[in-house]
């Protein structure tokens, strides 16, 4: 499949030129090129402000508060019924907390739709894997490309010049991200046929297609083996390099221990502990919500 460049914002790709001969540089400067939702580094990206989320009578997360900084990888951790999915649907604009309050990039978060906080610059992936079955890989990725489509409904009706320039540049910018992530050879085949492993790869590539500030992943290495683990490790670190800034939650100790900058551990909607990966390996607090022990006088669990 050959890739056409870009007319106003410079080459996507190259022009002519097939894909499997683009060198992985070019690629990768694809990626990275032309976002809209740019970063700068250090300064805090998203805060949680002491917010608590009650349904009825229960209280799913408690005063919680924490950071994530531009740039980083951050972990959101804990054991099953910790809060993490809830946290992140708070982030996201799904729930609107009791009290607290979310702000990204100086902006307050509300229950907005979900379009207006992917516009904002928010992406996000999920524990079941949420793809158009029917798609090829590549229709998916265009899909997550309109999120910064600026052509009008009778634009798009009329296949104006704006229309057609912004559609071949889905196409290019789609192939690169799914070269990006290592399924370009499966582009043109439907979603539900893709194997497992690669519907999660298809999946953080269309979340990436949106140009986030804040890419939010939900469990990506669930059903993974060991080897596809690793692989995951070296993709999250490679899209922390491209400028992006990622929040994850993983039960997998070993990857985000060895993925993440800084890890956030959550226990019954209560935030424990917040450190470095061996700062939270050796909190006592954090051994005893994953062992199911309490620390006595003496420091013995």
């Amino acid at each position: 499949m050959t890739s056409s460049a870009s007319e106003a914002d410079g080459q996507l790709l190259p022009a002519d030129v097939p894909l499997d001969e683009v060198s992985d540089e070019q690629i990768v400067a694809a990626v990275g090129e032309h976002r809209e939702a740019s970063v700068a580094t250090g300064e805090s990206l998203l805060v949680l402000d002491a917010v608590t989320l009650r349904f009825g009578g229960l209280t799913a997360l408690d005063d919680v508060s924490f950071d994530v900084r531009r740039g980083e990888i951050l972990g959101l951790i804990g054991p099953n019924g910790a809060g993490k999915t809830t946290c992140f649907n708070v982030m996201t604009g799904v729930y609107r907390p009791t009290s607290g309050k979310v702000v990204f990039d100086g902006r307050v978060i509300k229950r907005q739709a979900k379009h207006t906080i992917t516009r904002m610059g928010i992406a996000r992936t999920f524990q079941n894997i949420r793809l158009f079955g029917e798609m090829t890989a590549l229709e998916n990725v265009v899909v997550g490309t309109d999120a910064r489509h600026h052509t009008s409904v009778p634009g798009a009706l009329g296949r104006t010049r704006r229309h057609f320039h912004e559609e071949r540049s889905a196409v290019d910018r789609a192939m690169a991200l799914l070269r990006f992530v290592g399924i370009a050879d499966r582009s043109a085949e439907k979603a539900r046929n893709l194997p497992y492993g690669y519907q999660r790869r298809l999946e953080i590539a269309r979340a990436l297609a949106t140009e986030p500030k804040l890419l939010c992943l939900d469990e990506p290495a669930a059903g993974f083996n060991p080897a596809e683990k690793d692989e995951l490790v070296e993709l999250i670190k490679q899209i922390r390099g491209e400028g992006y800034t990622v929040l994850l939650i993983e039960h997998d100790m070993r990857l985000v221990m060895g993925v993440c900058d800084r890890i956030v551990v959550l226990e019954f909607g209560h935030k424990i502990a917040e450190g470095s990966p061996e700062e939270i390996r050796n909190d006592k607090a954090v051994v005893a919500a994953y062992l199911g022990g309490e620390e006595d006088d003496d420091g013995a669990a």
